[in-house]
C-alpha cells in the first residue's frame, strides 16, 4: 500500500497563520510588554499575505481548495486582522485587558475564517466555522469585569451553538440524500438525479440559510448582535463586524452558488424576504439608538441586507459585487470604530452619541475622519460606500430585481438620519466637556490607511471590482 502525503501548497497560508498564533502564544510567556506581541502579529500576518499568491490548487482529496475566490476573502480577513490589532494596542491597555491571549485568539479566529473560505467539503466547512466561532465567543467576553461583555458573549455563544446545530442537521440531510459532503459532488448528484423538487433538499437549503443567517446577523437571526457588539471590547466589535460576516458570505456564495445552483429559484425566494427584513430592521431600529456601538451593530445588520442583494442575483457578477462591498465595508467600518477608540480614556467611554457634541471644535481632524466614515456608511459620493452600494444595486437590477433595489434605496435613505446625526453632533453642537483623545502611532496608521482606502476606492472604483471579477474568473 502506497501512502502519499497530501499537497500542502494550497494550505500554506493556514499553516503559516497557525504557526504564527502558536508563536505568539509561546512568546507571551517570555515577553512582558504585550505591545511587542501586537507588532509581531502584524509582521506575521504580512508574511501570511505574501504566501497567498503562491498558494493554489486542491488538497486533502478535494476537501480544501485555494482559488481566486477564497484568496480574495482571505485578503479581507488579513486586512481585518492588521487593522484590528493596530487599533487595539492602546485601547486594551486603557481597558486593562492587555493580555497576550487577546492576539492569539484573533489569529486563531482568522485561521477558522480562512478555512471556511477554502472549504469545498461540508465537514471542513464545519471545522473552520467552529474554530472561528469558539475564538470569537471568548473575544466577545474578553472584558470579564464588564457585565455587558459577559452578557453579550453568553448570548452570542448560545445562539451560535443553535446555528451550528442547524448546519449539522442540514449537512446530515444532504449526506443522506447524496451520500457525499463534497460541495461540487452534491451539485452534480442533485442535477443528475433530478432532486430539485425534493422536500428534504429544500429543508436542507433552509437549514443552511438559517445557519449562516446567524453568522452574518441577518434578520430574524440577528438577536445576538446588538448585545454582543455593545458588550465586547470596541476593537473586537470592529473585528466581529467584518471578519465573521465576510466568512459567512464566503460560505453562502460557495454553497448556494455551487452545491445548490440547480435550486437557485428556491433559495432566492428564501433570501428575498430575509434581505428586506434585514435592511428594514437594521436601519429602522438604529434610528432610536443612543449608544454608538449599538447603533453600528444595527448598521452592520442593515449592511448584511444590502450585501444579500448580490447573492440573490445568483450570478458571478453579483458575487463579485458582494466581494467588492465587503472589502469596502472592512475599511469604512473599522475606521469608524478606530475613531470611537480614540475617544476612550480613563473615566470616559466615548460610546454615547452625545459624547461627540462639538468634537470638530476641539479635535477637527478626528471629526473630519468620522465624517468621512459616516458619509461612506451612508453611501454618499465620492466615498467607497457609494460605489459599493451602486455596484450591488446595478447587479440586482440586471438580474431583474428592480423593485428590490427600490426598497434598498428607501432604507438606505432612512439610514442617512442616524449616520448624519453623528455629523450634526460633531459640527453643529457646542462641546459639553473636554474630550481627550487617546491615540497611538499604530491607531493613526490604521486610520490613515482606512481613510485613504475609502477615498481612493470612491474616486478610482474599477480596480477593486476588477480584482473581485478576476478572482472569480481565476477559479470558483
Amino acid at each position: 500500500m502506497n501512502f502519499q502525503l497530501p499537497d500542502i501548497n494550497p494550505i500554506i497560508p493556514e499553516i503559516t497563520m497557525t504557526a504564527l498564533a502558536l508563536a505568539v502564544l509561546i512568546a507571551d510567556l517570555l515577553i512582558k510588554k504585550k505591545e511587542i506581541l501586537a507588532l509581531f502579529s502584524i509582521v506575521g500576518v504580512a508574511a501570511v499575505a505574501y504566501t497567498l499568491k503562491a498558494s493554489s490548487g486542491m488538497t486533502f482529496g478535494g476537501m480544501f481548495i485555494s482559488d481566486g475566490y477564497s484568496t480574495f476573502f482571505k485578503l479581507i480577513f488579513l486586512i481585518n486582522v492588521v487593522l484590528t490589532v493596530a487599533i487595539s494596542i492602546k485601547y486594551i491597555a486603557v481597558e486593562k485587558v492587555n493580555f497576550g491571549e487577546y492576539y492569539v485568539l484573533i489569529l486563531f479566529s482568522t485561521v477558522g475564517m480562512m478555512i471556511m473560505a477554502s472549504a469545498s467539503d461540508l465537514i471542513v466547512l464545519y471545522l473552520g466555522l467552529e474554530l472561528m466561532a469558539l475564538s470569537t465567543y471568548v473575544l466577545a467576553g474578553f472584558n470579564r469585569h464588564n457585565v455587558k461583555s459577559s452578557e453579550g458573549a453568553l448570548k452570542y455563544f448560545l445562539l451560535g451553538a443553535f446555528s451550528s446545530a442547524f448546519l449539522l442537521y442540514g449537512t446530515s440531510l444532504i449526506y443522506g440524500m447524496t451520500g457525499t459532503t463534497d460541495i461540487k459532488a452534491i451539485s452534480l448528484f442533485i442535477s443528475e438525479k433530478g432532486l430539485m423538487g425534493n422536500p428534504a433538499l429544500l429543508l436542507s437549503v433552509i437549514f443552511f440559510v438559517v445557519a449562516f443567517g446567524f453568522k452574518i446577523a441577518a434578520v430574524p437571526f440577528h438577536m445576538w448582535a446588538p448585545d454582543a457588539y455593545e458588550g465586547a471590547p470596541t476593537s473586537i466589535t470592529a473585528f466581529m463586524s467584518v471578519g465573521p460576516k465576510a466568512a459567512g458570505f464566503a460560505v453562502l456564495g460557495r454553497v448556494l452558488m455551487v452545491a445548490f445552483a440547480s435550486v437557485s429559484v428556491n433559495w432566492t425566494a428564501i433570501l428575498i424576504p430575509i434581505a428586506i427584513l434585514t435592511m428594514g430592521v437594521g436601519n429602522i431600529v438604529a434610528l432610536s439608538q443612543t449608544n454608538i456601538k449599538r447603533m453600528l451593530a444595527y448598521s452592520s445588520i442593515a449592511h448584511a441586507g444590502y450585501a444579500l442583494l448580490g447573492i440573490i442575483a445568483a450570478n458571478n457578477e453579483g458575487l463579485a459585487s458582494v466581494m467588492n462591498y465587503l472589502m469596502i465595508y472592512a475599511f469604512m467600518n473599522i475606521g469608524a470604530f478606530a475613531v470611537i477608540i480614540m475617544l476612550r480614556s480613563e473615566g470616559f467611554s466615548g460610546e454615547n452619541i452625545s459624547d461627540y457634541e462639538g468634537l470638530s471644535k476641539k479635535h477637527p481632524l478626528a471629526a473630519a475622519l468620522m465624517l468621512i466614515f459616516m458619509f461612506s456608511l451612508t453611501g454618499i459620493p465620492p466615498t467607497a460606500g457609494f460605489i459599493g452600494k451602486l455596484y450591488l444595486f446595478i447587479t440586482a437590477i440586471n438580474a431583474g430585481y428592480t423593485w428590490l433595489v427600490v426598497v434598498a434605496v428607501i432604507f438606505s435613505a432612512i439610514s442617512a438620519y442616524f449616520y448624519l446625526r453623528i455629523v450634526i453632533y460633531m459640527y453643529m453642537r457646542d462641546p459639553k466637556e473636554e474630550v481627550v483623545l487617546t491615540t497611538s502611532p499604530e491607531t493613526s496608521v490604521a486610520l490613515a490607511v482606512s481613510t485613504f482606502a475609502v477615498l481612493a476606492i470612491g474616486v478610482f472604483p474599477s480596480f477593486l471590482l476588477e480584482l473581485a471579477r478576476s478572482a472569480i474568473a481565476a477559479g470558483f
